[in-house]
């Protein structure tokens, strides 16, 4: 039997485990049977689902925002490279008016000297491109469906889950290709400058191909939610699922290319410290460590991603995708670029704050992987369509049994138990603690080597409101009686 509590959170309960579904309750939105695939919401969450569904409002400061970035983003990537590459983190910048033509010059040259697209770095990036996609479509892994989609009558789509056994071969490739002398893995971190370059060159043109198609042929599904405005529906995405083959490109773009990339980096640069010096820094271990530990997250869960936000309601524009293909591995790794260009003496850490950075890192990995985990299972469960899978770590709590949710009119269930009692957005107090710990290992020299938790701060406080807004629109009132519940928005007790 469902377990209904006092008011004023009457409905608040525990998910029966094993219950039959009654169509009229979930109807009238008082169900506690597990929703199953393809289950309608109720009519008003349909209505509510409908309002998220057309453009409503500009986000990111509308098109003058988003040209903002779209042009400021590889710029200021270029800016930061030099700062890191030539000038070991110190910013550099025009002293005078007059210096103003000699410094664009000037930052131009180290440009077309040390960021030339070669040959050498097309070969790098696309090639792990196509063997990442060539991976994504022969590995064996299992099929996951997502959550009933709006746009498409609350179908929900397969997703061949596989990043696992890639992530596997990727590993053995690598060291075969290094052991070999093919191509070697202090190559990547050599040729940073030239690789970032094409990143960026084949973020833009997917991007724009992505779009073209989406508007002529309906690629990924009917264009949804545009505002007229060519820019900013090229920056949000024209559709919603492109796909290639049995391959999900926006969740290929958000696993395989960035933390693929951004964990070879971090090795390449392990390798290089290592040959260069006898002996790798804690500091570039725990690099390493920690962009391992992460893409690892990733492709061991990749079956509980088409439950996410992204997967089931951004749509697959410039926005995901050069921030997959481009930001993400081009600048998270500012500490390995760093640390790569400097003695280890003017970054490494005492024992004790080696400890420190290592005991914070593994316990609020644990808090990030374990909430996703949960929340992820939690949705299954209630689609019944529930995979157990016992990839490498299989945290401790990460499938709660009987947690307690709120029922929505909308139909569907918000959970307050296990981690997400504590804080409505637990995971992302978590990730960026740990961005934090990337960003410590290349000291205090240089602001830089931060970029990635002061981005990811703003970036998470943006995305924050964001789904609140979104979930107020959808849930209504439920979406209040659930801040009732859980009351702190990222840190526990605090705020």
């Amino acid at each position: 039997m469902a377990v209904t509590m006092d008011r004023p959170s009457s409905n608040l309960r525990k998910r029966k485990s094993n219950g039959n579904l009654n169509s009229d309750n979930i109807l009238n939105g008082k169900s506690t049977a597990l929703l199953k695939i393809n289950a309608m919401p109720t009519e008003h969450g349909q209505e509510m689902d409908k309002k998220l569904d057309e453009h409503q409002s500009y986000e990111f400061g509308g098109p003058v925002g988003v040209t903002a970035m779209m042009v400021g983003f590889p710029l200021l990537m270029y800016y930061l490279w030099i700062c890191l590459w030539f000038y070991r983190g110190k910013f550099v910048y025009p002293t005078s008016v007059d210096d103003i033509r000699p410094f664009l010059n000037k930052m131009g040259q180290h440009i077309y000297e040390g960021a030339y697209p070669t040959k050498f770095a097309w070969v790098t990036y696309c090639g792990l491109t196509a063997i990442q996609l060539i991976f994504a479509q022969f590995m064996p892994g299992l099929t996951q469906n997502g959550l009933p989609v709006p746009s498409l009558g609350y179908k929900a789509l397969p997703y061949h889950c596989n990043a696992l056994y890639s992530w596997y071969a990727t590993l053995l490739l690598a060291y075969g290709l290094h052991k070999t002398g093919v191509y070697r893995l202090p190559w990547i971190i050599e040729n940073y400058g030239p690789i970032m370059t094409v990143a960026l060159i084949v973020s833009f043109s997917v991007s724009i191909l992505i779009d073209v198609c989406g508007r002529l042929f309906h690629y990924g599904g009917k264009p949804m939610r545009l505002s007229g405005n060519v820019i900013y529906d090229h920056f949000m995405g024209i559709t919603l699922n492109p796909r290639l083959g049995r391959i999900d490109l926006k969740m290929f773009a958000e696993v395989r290319v960035p933390w693929v990339l951004l964990f070879l980096i971090s090795l390449s640069g392990v390798v290089k410290q290592y040959e260069e010096f006898g002996r790798v820094s804690y500091n570039m271990w725990h690099m390493l460590l920690a962009t391992g530990l992460y893409i690892n997250a990733c492709a061991k869960g990749e079956h509980m991603i088409p439950q996410t936000w992204d997967m089931f309601h951004e749509k697959f524009g410039w926005m995901l995708i050069f921030w997959n293909m481009a930001g993400v591995p081009f600048t998270y790794c500012y500490p390995v670029i760093y640390m790569a260009r400097a003695p280890p003496s003017t970054y490494e850490f005492p024992l004790w704050g080696n400890i420190a950075m290592f005991v914070t890192l593994v316990t609020f990995y644990y808090i990030f992987d374990c909430s996703m985990a949960q929340k992820s299972n939690f949705k299954m469960h209630q689609q019944g369509e529930h995979n157990p899978r016992k990839a490498f770590p299989v945290l401790y709590g990460s499938d709660l049994k009987n947690p307690t949710y709120i029922q929505t009119k909308h139909g569907n269930k918000l959970l307050t138990g296990g981690l997400w009692r504590y804080a409505r957005k637990i995971n992302y107090t978590a990730d960026w603690i740990q961005a934090c710990t990337w960003g410590l290992t290349a000291g205090f020299n240089t602001p830089i080597t931060m970029f990635y938790p002061i981005f990811f701060l703003a970036v998470l406080t943006h995305r924050c409101g964001r789904d609140f807004a979104k979930c107020s629109v959808k849930y209504g009132e439920d979406w209040d009686e659930y801040c009732k519940v859980v009351r702190w928005k990222f840190i526990p007790y605090i705020y």
